[in-house]
């Protein structure tokens, strides 16, 4: 499984993750900072990515489309910074490992985790 890390999230997770043995790319690095979050979730589906985010919008994106890829990540937290959560979000991503490579949209709170195949066929 790899990441890729939206714009909304910190660069630094993308070394946090790396440091856990997780394979993580930050948006910046591999496209344009104002691009669309459908061009963002069209670069995972192309590169076999797994979308981690704090924007509600793909999981709406996921919805409309019925698609089975990409996975999203979403994290709802208020302190997004991976010094405060990474060690949770860590732990949860190897959890889902084998669902997130088949397709999962996997909400990450502060104290659960929810987690629901794709395609996603009610509104959210």
């Amino acid at each position: 499984m790899k990441l890729l890390l939206d714009m909304k999230l910190s660069p630094r997770w993308a070394g946090y993750l790396a440091a856990a043995g997780v394979e993580a790319t930050h948006w910046s690095t591999v496209g344009a900072a104002n691009a669309s979050d459908d061009a963002v979730m069209a670069y995972a589906v192309a590169n076999g990515y797994v979308v981690m985010t704090h924007d509600l919008d793909f999981s709406a994106i996921l919805a409309a489309s019925g698609e089975r890829s990409p996975s999203v990540v979403q994290i709802r937290a208020d302190d997004l910074s991976p010094e405060k959560i990474g060690g949770g979000v860590v732990a949860a991503l190897r959890q889902a490992k084998d669902e997130l490579e088949r397709g999962v949209l996997l909400v990450l709170e502060v104290h659960r985790a929810r987690l629901r195949m794709l395609p996603l066929r009610s509104a959210l």
